[in-house]
């Protein structure tokens, strides 16, 4: 029997998958996207975590693609919660009719390239599909990270992973609660969990700089105001380096007095959220003016938290940024409740988790509840966790396995007619993800349209412009402050993973280098290779 045959598959049907579906359909390609949880949203569905929220601003962490759904759409908060986002998903996907074109429930188990016949063969829990093009849109930060605690699978408490939420209402009133982890999910999370807890154990590895969001209902005079000239709003973010509102400033921290220092970090603490970092433009550049915010931000936690102990182990030592800053709703604050205990892991490191809670420095806290809030094998996780297979049957995981290499986030070499979205050397996680997997979803969707114009069958990135690319991201790194510690950047919260540094710094540039690219008939890419 022969196999189902279609132009392009799609994997995942969160915000990168959802768009690229519309785009495939309205160049008339055939296109499915699978989608391993029962409903779309991606991160927005899997992250229900209590507190789960968007860091970036509402009225940029949306789809600009659409005019009419720009303006159609009116958000409740300046920082949307994962309900509303998920529901203006659910939105997009009912306005453009893109469910009948998904298939809940499917994940992909395997993609092999076949070099005779020049296409993916797909295998999903459900059966097998054969497509001339397969696109990876599974996001950066969908594969959740379990570590290996000895005794895990002994624990006969509640077990939960702040990036696998149950979709039903978790409520943890009159109940002993341990969360591991403080990173961006955790510090979401715990203010609301502690107004439930009856009591809150949070155990630290390293502790992470968080700016008060600021959040609140959204400002109708502001929103109509970006909405009367929502284009040159957008424009105006692109053209800074991380495409957010808020961090094209050019002063220089070093330059500026000591007073003028205070006042500016003041008004970026109160104001900005992630923006804190745009208050200069050296902060991310150069060490004594990056020490400067975070001399300031560390004050500011030992200003808001009463017992200077728990205070001094709640403040960062590394520069600030060079881990993912984090946006938060009154995490400091809840350190001052009498119902949060937090527990250093480096002096108290957990032994094992029992039956009823987990040992950690010699003392065992019995817990009804037991939330891993340890993050994402981030950035390459979702794409290795795939058997993936290209020519010659080398593996995706095994290619990558001394660092990941790919030219511009979009193609791999050996891998023809696989393309990522937001992938290794790409601005990604450090930039606004939606217009950043908007500007991937147009290129690849004009790239499949110029291949069909031009009676292209194949494309493929080689080696060697990998390699350069992956140097360049590099040195753009190395001239920055974000190599000065580890983090998920770089692989370091995965033991087994390459440690390189992954994501393009610079929105600007890249866009710049990718539409080069493309006008210049996809140079660096080779088309109709030799099988």
């Amino acid at each position: 029997m022969s196999l189902r045959k279609i132009d392009v598959v799609v994997v995942g049907a969160g915000f990168s998958g959802l768009y690229l579906l519309h785009r495939l359909r309205s160049s008339g390609f055939s296109a499915v996207v699978y989608e391993k949880a029962d409903q779309l949203g991606g991160t927005w569905h899997w992250n229900r975590y209590p507190g789960a929220r968007c860091d970036i601003p509402s009225l940029q962490y949306s789809y600009q693609f659409d005019e009419d759904l720009q303006q159609e759409w009116d958000w409740t908060e300046k920082y949307s919660a994962q309900p509303e986002i998920l529901e203006y998903l659910n939105h997009v996907a009912d306005r453009f009719d893109l469910r009948k074109n998904i298939e809940f429930n499917t994940e992909v188990v395997s993609a092999k390239f076949n070099e005779e016949r020049s296409l993916w063969e797909i295998k999903t829990a459900h059966g097998e599909v054969e497509a001339k093009f397969c696109v990876m849109a599974t996001g950066c930060l969908s594969a959740p990270n379990t570590p290996d605690f000895n005794g895990l699978d002994s624990y006969e408490g509640q077990l939960l992973h702040t990036g696998k939420w149950p979709q039903t209402q978790v409520d943890f009133t009159d109940e002993s609660v341990a969360i591991i982890g403080t990173g961006s999910s955790s510090i979401q999370s715990i203010p609301v969990i502690a107004e439930q807890a009856k009591h809150l154990y949070v155990f630290q590895r390293t502790a992470n700089y968080s700016i008060p969001s600021n959040n609140g209902p959204m400002d109708p005079t502001e929103e109509a105001e970006v909405k009367s000239r929502y284009p040159e709003f957008r424009k105006e973010n692109w053209e800074n380096g991380f495409g957010i509102a808020g961090m094209a400033i050019e002063e220089m921290a070093v330059e500026d007095d000591e007073q003028g220092r205070e006042e500016k970090f003041n008004h970026h603490w109160e104001n900005e959220g992630l923006g804190f970092l745009g208050a200069y433009a050296d902060l991310m550049l150069d060490k004594d003016a990056n020490e400067m915010a975070a001399s300031f931000a560390r004050n500011k936690i030992k200003e808001i938290v009463k017992d200077a102990e728990v205070a001094e182990l709640l403040s960062p030592k590394f520069t600030i940024g060079c881990k993912r800053l984090c946006v938060d709703s009154g995490y400091f604050e809840a350190f001052n409740r009498d119902n949060v205990t937090l527990i250093n892991l480096n002096t108290n490191p957990i032994d094992c988790i029992t039956s009823k809670g987990l040992m950690a420095g010699k003392e065992e806290y019995l817990v009804d509840s037991l939330i891993l809030a340890t993050g994402f094998d981030a950035i390459t996780g979702a794409l290795t966790r795939i058997d993936i297979r290209g020519r010659k049957g080398i593996s995706l995981k095994d290619q990558w396995k001394d660092g990941a290499k790919s030219y511009l986030g979009l193609g791999i070499s050996n891998f023809p007619n696989l393309f990522t979205i937001t992938g290794p050397g790409s601005p990604s996680v450090l930039s606004n993800m939606v217009p950043s997997l908007e500007l991937h979803v147009e290129w690849i969707s004009q790239c499949i349209e110029w291949m069909r114009d031009n009676n292209k069958k194949v494309i493929e990135s080689t080696k060697a412009v990998e390699e350069e690319w992956m140097a360049l991201v590099n040195e753009v790194a190395d001239l920055t402050v974000y190599k000065s510690c580890n983090s998920w950047y770089n692989g370091s919260n995965i033991e087994e993973k390459a440690k390189d540094f992954l994501p393009f710094i610079g929105v600007p540039p890249y866009t710049e280098k990718i539409t080069e690219v493309a006008e210049q008939n996809y140079q660096g890419f080779v088309f109709d290779k030799t099988n």
